[in-house]
């Protein structure tokens, strides 16, 4: 049997436009108790460069910068046993009150799933047809090797999501 793990709490508040969501958090930042801490994750590269805000490694500097921003971030997983950090990994695992949080959480306007587990996850937990648009995003992982350029270029929609 396999260590049960658990995700983050979310980054949330009322001021909330847009939600990311990633599948679950990895051993680095189990380690660290950050979402993205893996050292060549591009998710906080791709934010900065998207805000256009001085890239920061201080980890409140960061939740600070996306709260300015309105964006907050979860996972769709809330628990699930794993060994490392693959998503394919993933076994007997507890879906995350996303439907909840939404309702508590009237602003946002647009759901971004980092990487296809999230987004599957997402799509069984919450329909098709949601009644907020829901969007498909290439992982930030480094195990997903497409270049930084090209997940930047596609992670440009956000910013038509954001005040």
């Amino acid at each position: 049997m396999q260590n049960r793990i658990s995700s983050f709490p979310p980054l949330i508040d009322t001021q909330s436009e847009i939600l990311i969501l990633g599948s679950i958090p990895g051993v680095k930042s189990l380690e660290k108790q950050q979402y993205y801490a893996h050292p060549q994750n591009k998710f906080w590269k791709i934010i900065f460069e998207l805000l256009q805000e001085e890239f920061t490694e201080d980890y409140s500097k960061r939740v600070a910068t996306i709260k300015k921003h309105h964006i907050a971030l979860w996972d769709v997983i809330d628990s699930c046993e794993r060994k490392g950090s693959l998503d394919s990994e993933i076994r007997n695992e507890e879906a995350n009150q996303i439907a909840e949080l939404l309702e508590k959480h009237p602003n946002i306007k647009a759901i971004f799933c980092n990487g296809g587990k999230s987004y599957k996850n997402l799509q069984k937990l919450l329909g098709k047809d949601y009644k907020i648009p829901i969007f498909l995003l290439p992982s930030t992982s480094p195990l997903h090797t497409v270049s930084f350029e090209k997940k930047l270029e596609e992670w440009r929609v956000i910013l038509g999501f954001l005040s």
